[in-house]
């Protein structure tokens, strides 16, 4: 397979990074001020405009399997990278040098949140935290507590696309590194159970885990059919 240079590959008119591992990423965005999202087969297949044209203006990286199979498709070599994990591996590597503002969850998960990750990280540079509870009249707060505090990082945990758009509103105001967890402050408090290593390796498909772990929940099952489209597209070669 070819080795894009980091030239944005379009899956359905969605510009997805072919990131060779999470480090290629975690380097790529050192100084970058963009919103990273996390691309799957719902964000290739979604027939909305805004949301495509904010992924666009910023950094879509290959989240799910059906993003790394479309781009394999067409020879481009790209691993799976989830965000679930990504968040903390920035973190990780970022921790001493930047500074993070934390949105997202209820006001108990984020204050664990919170607590946890000053622990894990010493010296870890939090400048301020809240629950992802608010009406869209109190972005005009939070953004000034952005000018006031000035994170370089803010992590956005409240599911896609309603993340990316409040993120895609903050920016324009704000610009720093966003970046949208969905549910990450659940799992990384326990509140969810994280995908097992041993599924992720041989399947590498975790919405079908969590899936056959809710059987009887319908609505994971729908979320289910773009991966199913997708692989019907890649190998009919139709992205």
């Amino acid at each position: 397979m070819q080795r894009s240079k980091l030239n944005r590959i379009f899956l359905n008119d969605t510009g997805t990074y072919p990131f060779a591992s999470q480090e290629e990423l975690i380097e790529y965005i050192k100084d970058k001020k963009k919103i990273l999202i996390a691309v799957n087969s719902e964000k290739i297949l979604s027939q909305e405009v805004m949301i495509k044209n904010i992924i666009n203006d910023n950094i879509g990286y290959p989240d799910g399997i059906g993003a790394v199979m479309a781009l394999r498709r067409k020879g481009i070599h790209a691993n799976k990278i989830p965000g679930a994990r990504l968040w903390l591996k920035i973190v990780e590597r970022y921790h001493n040098e930047k500074s993070f503002y934390l949105i997202g969850s209820t006001q108990g998960v984020i204050e664990k949140t919170f607590k946890t990750l000053k622990v894990q990280f010493p010296g870890i540079q939090i400048v301020n935290y809240r629950n992802g509870y608010f009406a869209k009249e109190e972005l005009s707060e939070i953004l000034n507590d952005f000018k006031e505090k000035k994170p370089d990082v803010v992590f956005v945990a409240m599911g896609s696309p309603k993340q990316e758009y409040i993120m895609s509103e903050l920016i324009n105001e704000y610009p720093a590194l966003y970046m949208g967890l969905g549910g990450s402050f659940d799992l990384y408090c326990g509140k969810a159970k994280p995908v097992p290593e041993w599924w992720n390796k041989i399947f590498k498909w975790e919405g079908l885990y969590r899936t056959l772990n809710d059987f009887y929940n319908i609505n994971r099952w729908k979320r289910q059919l773009p991966v199913l489209k997708i692989i019907y597209k890649v190998v009919f070669n139709r992205l």
